[in-house]
């Protein structure tokens, strides 16, 4: 008889869990308490730049994102044929301008550790940078070029996802309102009720609530210090402009998509599980995108959007089995790397699936260290809790 796994969150870091499982045998249910991919994983611009997120050393953060960006092709490529849905992955390459002198000796600090770990990095003066990418206006003080770095287009990875697991037979549950209640039985049987869809038991569980995950301190025991930080995206489409690389500066990203539209990212602030788009935010963008580039100077962006990444207090995710709670793994807390990191996030879980617990699953045993979810402590009970409501 099949094992039931549940998935707490329908994340593209819960899905990526689910199919894993589902590869394994398991008979996997996935409940959401909004829409499937609804949260931040659909509203995300799909950057895969490890390089421009570890600017300080190679530490097991960076290693963890080295890992899981070399998984990409091959991962992205069986989801594809799973779900028979593209997921626009696109090997761009990335420019991260300089701005001034500063910003200059900043990224060259970078390159000194970074080029022996990346194929191509190199550092490009104004004229060299001009021919790579016309579109960028004169003056700037160089960038540092990596040709590796990537994009995909989330929203229809997270769908390929989404079809993937159907496919496979995971049972998908939206709109699943708030968990009233969460048991582990003696013998180790889990069972969770749903404001909207009663009570499920399962075998395992796995806790990818995102940024509601502090939801689940007081049953886990465990601090889970995550909250949300809102981020605003705009797009413009049709592009303005036509780049050829991601390009990051100072105040902002920018991208362009294979479906023609330029998206730029991201103004990020604290308000709570306000997904509202402000003026100021997006504004924020728009006079940073007229800045970059004389062509997007006086354009309005044709949409705009707003996600909540979430945080933890050190900014590495929460990964690993739940100490004292036999067949639970949280993965969850992965801030704005939710989709570069969900192809590692994703084999470290079903290693410790396997293994019932026991693997060393995220990039050895002190990589595994470093993202244990009781890291931060345990929950004593009379603290404010992270999250409000799932």
């Amino acid at each position: 008889m099949k094992r039931t796994l549940l998935v707490l969150g329908g994340g593209i870091v819960g899905l990526s869990c689910a199919y894993e499982a589902l590869k394994q045998g398991w008979r996997v249910i996935i409940a959401d308490r909004g829409e499937i991919g609804g949260q931040a994983s659909g509203a995300a611009a799909g950057m895969l730049a490890p390089y421009y997120e570890n600017g300080d050393s190679p530490d097991a953060f960076f290693r963890l994102c080295m890992d899981s960006f070399a998984r990409y092709p091959a991962w992205t490529a069986e989801i594809e044929d799973a779900a028979g849905v593209r997921a626009g992955l696109v090997r761009s390459g990335s420019l991260h301008v300089a701005h001034r002198d500063a910003d200059r000796l900043s990224l060259l600090g970078r390159l000194a550790w970074q080029s022996g770990l990346s194929r191509g990095m190199e550092w490009l003066n104004e004229t060299a940078l001009s021919q790579l990418e016309p579109s960028l206006p004169r003056g700037l003080a160089g960038a540092l070029y990596c040709p590796e770095e990537a994009h995909v287009q989330a929203p229809l990875l997270v769908k390929a996802l989404a079809r993937a697991c159907e496919r496979l037979g995971a049972r998908l549950l939206p709109h699943a309102g708030e968990m009233t209640a969460v048991n582990q039985g003696a013998s180790g049987g889990l069972s969770v009720r749903f404001e909207e869809y009663g009570t499920i038991g399962a075998d395992a569980l796995c806790c990818c609530l995102g940024a509601w995950s502090g939801q689940l301190a007081d049953w886990l025991g465990l601090r889970i210090p995550v909250h949300p930080i809102r981020g605003q995206i705009c797009a413009y489409d049709p592009a303005p402009v036509s780049l050829r690389h991601i390009v990051f500066g100072a105040q902002a990203y920018w991208v362009c998509k294979p479906d023609g539209s330029l998206v730029c990212g991201a103004s990020e602030d604290e308000a709570g599980f306000d997904r509202t788009v402000t003026e100021g935010g997006v504004g924020r963008l728009v006079r940073a995108s007229g800045w970059m580039f004389p062509g997007l100077a006086g354009a309005a962006p044709a949409r705009s959007w707003a996600g909540l990444r979430p945080a933890t207090l050190d900014g590495w995710p929460l990964i690993g089995p739940v100490p004292g709670r036999s067949g639970v793994y949280v993965a969850a807390g992965h801030y704005r790397n939710g989709i570069l990191l969900s192809p590692a996030t994703a084999a470290a879980f079903g290693g410790w699936l396997a293994a019932g617990g026991g693997a060393r699953g995220v990039g050895g045993e002190a990589a595994s260290h470093a993202f244990r979810p009781g890291r931060f402590g345990h929950y004593a009970g009379d603290e404010r809790k992270e999250a409000t409501s799932v």
